[in-house]
């Protein structure tokens, strides 16, 4: 993973840490029930981020060949995939919470 990249991702992990306790102080439900939902979210997301790093190393451990560039573009597409849907799932919460609130 090149250097710009984890920044991104670190950068995108401390703007969702940031969100959700923006949406903490601003939640109408009682805090038992966003607890709850953030409780559920941050497991999902812990759960993606260790398939992610594990790929990641596993991916470090192939030999430099073709097919050492055939999984690495296999890790690139699923980090992006799994970054999508992290984004989608943020998405999904944030629309949540707006809706809470009308």
């Amino acid at each position: 993973m090149s250097k710009h990249s984890g920044n991104t991702l670190l950068a995108f992990l401390l703007g969702a840490a940031a969100g959700a306790a923006i949406g903490i102080l601003y939640a109408p439900e009682k805090g038992s029930v966003t607890r709850e939902k953030l409780s559920f979210k941050l497991d999902k997301y812990r759960k993606m981020l260790q398939d992610l790093v594990n790929d990641l190393i596993e991916g470090r451990e192939t030999p430099l060949t073709s097919e050492a560039k055939s999984q690495g573009q296999k890790v690139v597409d699923e980090t992006k995939n799994k970054a999508e849907q992290l984004l989608d799932d943020v998405d999904t919460l944030l629309e949540q919470l707006r809706n809470s609130k009308g």
